[in-house]
């Protein structure tokens, strides 16, 4: 049987946070999430975005479980407060998708002054997922999962270059980013594993899925190259909802497995599967190095240890 949203289980008393929950991705997987019953919360870099976005999808959904949350993924130190933030409101949490990214932009730092990529792609969705452990902690079946792309299995982490410093490739950087996904997602699932804590952390990529990170990459580089190229290949790409399918599968789906990764059938397109991980992913002592440089870089404005002593004690 071909896996699709009908399949998702009954959600009704879990609450998600979905990253960059306003359009693309984002958007379908809270919409199936809240026709399952979920409480959901948008969290998005713009207010405005996400008040659209919740206004739309009242009028889809017979429902008023949608929570707004602003949260610049570009800026560690308003991570820091919107999980204070959501800690606070809350109180638990079952589920926190990781979906929000930037594809391919100029060279461009973030508000701390690092590749805008690594920083949003990764280094915030890691310090998210480490600042909301505790809460995501107290509940039965609770999931973290990571978006990452195709583009993992051409990354590779540069050491000696790590910000573009030396040199700059956007989509060799874009790959980085989603290698770097990947990679803390599996690490971070073996520290929940030697903690005997009961939530989990998987990873999941949509394949050539249409979002507005083509667009979006074609604008900011002025490239007509890139939109040619993007034309050519439209017939190729898998709307938006079906590129929703392995994170929500990967989120919901009993049969989902801490340390796993879900991609389309055809790795393009197609339903949810079991997928391979980028091999790079696999080397242990280079994710425990990503592990201790991410964890470096974000110690300075997220404070990651509050509230984690007694989860991760390797943190």
């Amino acid at each position: 049987m071909t896996w699709s949203i009908d399949l998702i289980p009954e959600q009704k008393g879990r609450i998600a946070l979905v990253t960059g929950a306003n359009s693309g991705l984002g958007f379908e997987t809270a919409k199936a999430l809240l026709e399952k019953g979920a409480i959901v919360i948008l969290a998005c870099r713009s207010l405005q975005k996400a008040e659209k976005a919740r206004e739309k999808l009242l009028a889809e959904i017979a429902c008023r479980d949608i929570e707004i949350l602003k949260i610049d993924l570009s800026d560690l130190e308003e991570v820091n407060l919107a999980a204070d933030e959501i800690t606070v409101k809350y109180k638990k949490l079952d589920l926190l998708i990781n979906n929000a990214g930037v594809m391919a932009p100029p060279l461009t730092l973030s508000k701390q002054g690092f590749e805008l990529q690594f920083a949003v792609n990764h280094l915030s969705h890691m310090a998210l997922a480490l600042k909301l452990l505790p809460i995501l902690s107290k509940q039965i079946h609770s999931r973290i999962v990571t978006v990452s792309s195709g583009a993992q299995y051409l990354g590779k982490i540069n050491w000696d270059n790590l910000q573009g410093e030396k040199y700059y490739d956007r989509w060799a950087f874009y790959s980085q980013s989603k290698l770097a996904n990947v990679m803390f997602a599996l690490e971070l699932n073996e520290k929940l594993k030697r903690s005997n804590i009961g939530l989990v952390s998987l990873s999941a990529h949509p394949g050539l899925a249409r979002t507005n990170l083509q667009s979006t990459s074609v604008k900011a580089n002025g490239s007509w190259q890139e939109a040619i190229a993007y034309k050519l290949m439209d017939p190729m790409f898998q709307s938006s909802l079906n590129g929703s399918l392995p994170q929500l599968f990967a989120a919901t789906d009993p049969n989902a497995q801490g340390g796993e990764q879900y991609g389309p059938r055809f790795n393009f397109r197609g339903a949810p599967k079991l997928c391979r991980l980028a091999p790079f992913a696999l080397n242990s002592k280079a994710r425990e190095k990503l592990w201790e440089v991410s964890k470096e870089l974000i110690g300075g404005f997220v404070d990651i240890r509050k509230g984690n002593q007694l989860l991760i004690s390797d943190i």
